[in-house]
Formats: C-alpha cells, sequence, structure tokens
C-alpha cells in the first residue's frame, strides 16, 4: 500500500476480478477530492440535504471553519480520505443528492430568466404582448399586469428607481411559478 500524503484505498478484487489499475485509483481518489471540495464549498442549507454520517458532516464542517488555504486544503483532503473508506453506493447516494440540487437550480434559474423575458417584453411592447401573456396565463391579472407595465415605462422615461418594474417582477413569478407548463 503507498504511503504518504496521498494514500489510495487498495481492496483486494474477487477471485476473477482483475485488480484496478494504479491510475484508476488515483482516478477515483480524485473524483472523491472534487466530491469533498464541493460539499465544503455547500451553505449550510444545502449541506442539510446531504446524506452524511454524522462523523462526516463534522468533517465538513471543520474543513469549512478553516481559514488558511493550505490548512483548509489538507482539511479537505482528509475528509476525502475518509470519504474513501464509505461504500460506493454511500458515494453515490451523495453524488445524486447534488446531482439533484443542481437540476433544481438550473430549473429555478431557467424560471426566473422566463419571468425576466416576459417583463421585458411587457415593458417594450404594447397590449398585443399583454394579450400573449394572458393567453399563456389565463389567470392572471389583466389590469393590474397593464398598468404596472404603463407605471414601468413611465418611471423609466423619467429616469426614476424601477419600482414598479420589480412590482411587475414579482406579479409575474406569481402567476407563472407555480404552474410551469413550459411555455413561455
Amino acid at each position: 500500500m503507498p504511503t504518504g500524503e496521498h494514500e489510495l484505498n487498495t481492496a483486494v478484487p474477487e477471485p476473477g476480478e482483475a485488480m484496478p489499475s494504479r491510475s484508476q485509483l488515483r482516478r477515483e481518489a480524485l473524483d472523491v477530492l472534487k466530491l469533498a471540495h464541493t460539499l465544503v464549498d455547500l451553505s449550510d442549507a444545502q449541506l442539510a440535504h446531504v446524506p452524511l454520517a454524522a462523523d462526516l458532516l463534522d468533517e465538513v464542517r471543520r474543513a469549512r471553519a478553516v481559514t488558511q488555504q493550505i490548512a483548509r486544503k489538507r482539511q479537505t483532503q482528509f475528509l476525502a480520505k475518509q470519504m474513501r473508506k464509505l461504500d460506493e453506493a454511500d458515494v453515490e447516494a451523495i453524488r445524486a443528492t447534488l446531482e439533484h440540487d443542481r437540476d433544481n437550480i438550473r430549473r429555478e434559474a431557467a424560471a426566473l430568466h422566463r419571468v425576466e423575458q416576459w417583463r421585458d417584453r411587457l415593458l417594450e411592447g404594447d397590449d398585443e404582448t399583454l394579450n400573449e401573456f394572458i393567453a399563456h396565463h389565463p389567470l392572471a391579472d389583466r389590469q393590474r399586469l397593464r398598468a404596472l407595465a404603463r407605471q414601468a415605462r413611465g418611471e423609466r422615461e423619467r429616469n426614476k428607481p424601477p419600482h414598479a418594474a420589480r412590482e411587475l417582477f414579482r406579479a409575474l413569478r406569481e402567476v407563472i411559478g407555480g404552474k410551469e407548463d413550459g411555455q413561455g
């Protein structure tokens, strides 16, 4: 077994199974190290959703508490070493949770972009653009949206703070937010 800072977990293969190459073991160790860095960079709320044992959660918190760069690197490497001792199923569960979180973030960002696009179109457009929006979202309050769009245009023309544009954004997000239908 190699010694030193980059100790690899060398499991004895089952009979008939080929021994993984040193390069393969190194790639797997580096993948776990990336995973450890990702865990250290998560917020407390995100970390709460990750299926971690109490001892690993403590290691993540210890690594997050370290402020010196080289010490934090060593602590993260230690976390990765502890994670390499986990069953492959446990590591995959952590990866799956993080991937699920990334997908949710992408969906939320895409939804906000759709709201921004509709707001911009309503600010640049006319009643025809509002009619198109109402056709996609029939439960929307046409009069409120029209009034907010007009107020926002007036604020922009007078170089005033965009209070109405923000309110229009919030109103559109309420309408679009809970009812993603793929249109927009």
